[in-house]
């Protein structure tokens, strides 16, 4: 992508100064007033109906200034969302943001036990929920006497029914708001195996709020186009919000005055519907969602002629996206990737349109506010990807050996994840330094899932890693050693797996073995050769260990789940799923 000067130089739209945004917002309250001026345009759409951006602003003052005046809720307070793709789930989470708290949302898919620890850990004021997550998180709340509203659910003890209050006349309630807060808490699974709470300040949000404006403007000209022309913005998101992911897309759409339709269950003949209906021109969502639309559209002869912009993050995009593209559709709908983090609030590299197509294997450019540096790079120019800049998080939440460890001198992120830059700029990820699995873009730490399983009495010891998958990228697979005269197979170990860790952790693969697991010199296990095994056995049936199973350990279904599978902004990294819970 082109821009330089025209975009980023002195006087410039996008002009940085000491790695901050000159012209850009300094807060997220001071981002989001500024919708207000969109007023009767359509903000979301979903299947309750449409809501304009006053009457969403009107209704997220409404909320914030009961979090302020009947919850007595003050700077720092954490507040916590967890709830579906649904519109009150923007106006909760905006709400905090105007009333100058810390939004923490969960991931929608966690359990009762993932959800409790999150609690815990964060220690929330207030829970922001709808009907369908009291079940997991009543025990917690009523255990710490914290209160909480419902949205879409019946009141109960401990929690009131929402009740919308979008009074036009009164506005936000008055509080300071300063770049240097905190302005969101994700979690993201750390290599213990539990999640990690990545801390981000008003200023590192109001920075990536900026990036994809920056994005979009450098698309543009490389089209030679002007910046900011052509019809508003029409998204089909199906990232879940409750992930960086959905906030790159989102802070585009906001930032534009364009439309966001939602889904609440992903289906790709639903999305065609939707496309067809609203005259969507851009989608945004998982590699393995937007391969699913794209072959529905050719099977279907769908010419998607509304559609200008197609859109993946959270894993690695396949070549066949930009083919299916180009062979079905020519170069009318630019396609996309990039990279970001749960640490780096999302997307902060783009690869867009002919760039993307001239070079599939790179994740893009990086934003004007984001610095880069690949360390200790070896012969092939291979190394870690550091990065550093005004949209990157300030640490993990009470976790300052994690911190400490996350970053190196002069405030270097590590990522985690092994790079090459070329001569131009170009950054390709080529491997991941953590021991992990991207599942349809879903991260999942193998360690957490090995705990888990040893932890079933007839297991001696167990190693988890990744099963290469057409759709998904990656499945889940394990290799099992039980204990002598133990007779758990793999159903019965993923049902263990499954009533403790969310759905797209549960092994689809294990693979029940005899003997000991094998391990080098050094006592670690050689997950390379068990990775052969299982993909061995994923392709061909039971074969040498005592048996495999099988299963799809979805999701509960939300959109982008793709069955169970998800996937910030881009590519993998240490947290940033992208599907609706």
């Amino acid at each position: 992508m082109g821009g330089g000067g025209r975009l980023c130089g002195d006087g410039a739209p996008f002009e940085v100064r000491g790695g901050v945004y000159v012209r850009g917002p300094r807060t997220l309250r001071e981002f989001v007033e500024a919708v207000w001026a969109y007023g009767d345009r359509v903000f979301l759409v979903s299947e309750g109906g449409a809501v304009t951006y006053r009457g969403f602003f009107d209704e997220a003052c409404g909320l914030a200034r009961r979090l302020v005046g009947e919850y007595g809720l003050r700077r720092g307070d954490r507040v916590v969302v967890a709830m579906r793709n649904v519109p009150e789930w923007q106006v909760a989470f905006w709400a905090v943001q105007l009333a100058g708290l810390v939004a923490v949302p969960l991931n929608a898919w966690w359990g009762e036990e993932e959800c409790a620890y999150a609690l815990g850990d964060c220690e929330p004021g207030l829970l922001l929920v709808d009907g369908e997550r009291v079940p997991r998180v009543r025990a917690w709340a009523r255990r710490a006497g914290v209160p909480g509203v419902v949205f879409h659910g019946a009141a109960e003890e401990g929690f009131a029914a929402y009740e919308a209050d979008a009074d036009p006349f009164l506005g936000p309630p008055d509080v300071e708001v300063l770049p240097e807060d905190d302005a969101t808490i994700f979690y993201t699974s750390g290599t213990t195996g539990r999640p990690k709470g990545a801390v981000a300040t008003q200023l590192a949000q109001a920075g990536a709020a900026v990036h994809p404006r920056y994005f979009a403007a450098a698309a543009a000209l490389a089209r030679g186009e002007r910046p900011g022309g052509g019809a508003a913005i029409v998204s089909l998101t199906t990232f879940p919000f409750f992930h960086v992911a959905a906030f790159t897309s989102l802070y585009a759409v906001m930032a534009a005055g364009g439309t966001l339709v939602m889904m609440r269950k992903w289906d790709p003949a639903r999305a065609l519907e939707l496309i067809r209906t609203h005259r969507v021109t851009h989608y945004a969502g998982v590699p393995t969602t937007a391969l699913q639309l794209l072959e529905l559209a050719r099977e279907t002869g769908d010419p998607l002629e509304s559609l200008v912009l197609l859109s993946t993050g959270g894993a690695a995009a396949p070549p066949g996206i930009t083919g299916g593209l180009a062979a079905g559709y020519g170069e009318r709908i630019e396609p996309r990737n990039g990279y970001g983090l749960t640490e780096t609030c999302g997307g902060v590299f783009a690869n867009v349109g002919a760039e993307y197509r001239a070079h599939p294997g790179s994740v893009g450019r990086p934003s004007p506010a984001t610095e880069v540096r690949i360390d200790a790079p070896g012969a092939d120019g291979v190394g870690e990807l550091w990065l550093r800049g005004q949209s990157l998080f300030r640490g993990y939440w009470r976790d300052e050996a994690a911190t400490r460890a996350a970053f190196a001198p002069g405030g270097w992120f590590r990522t985690g994840d092994l790079a090459r830059m070329d001569a131009e700029g170009r950054v390709a990820v080529v491997d991941r330094l953590t021991d992990m699995v991207v599942r349809g873009g879903e991260n999942v730490y193998c360690v957490e899932v090995e705990g888990v399983l040893q932890a079933h009495p007839d297991v001696r010891e167990a190693a988890v890693t990744g099963v290469p998958h057409a759709l998904l990228g990656e499945e889940v697979g394990a290799v099992v050693r039980l204990r002598p005269g133990a007779a758990a197979g793999p159903e019965e170990l993923r049902a263990h797996v499954a009533a403790r860790l969310a759905a797209f952790k549960v092994p689809a693969h294990i693979l029940v073995r005899d003997g000991e697991l094998p391990r080098n010199a050094g006592g670690k296990v050689l997950k390379g050769e068990l990775r052969g095994l299982l993909a061995a056995e994923a392709g061909g049936g039971v074969g040498a260990g005592v048996g495999v199973g099988t299963g799809g350990g979805t999701g509960d279904g939300d959109a982008a789940s793709a069955r169970g599978a998800s996937g910030p902004a881009a590519s993998a990294g240490s947290g940033a799923p992208v599907s609706s819970g």
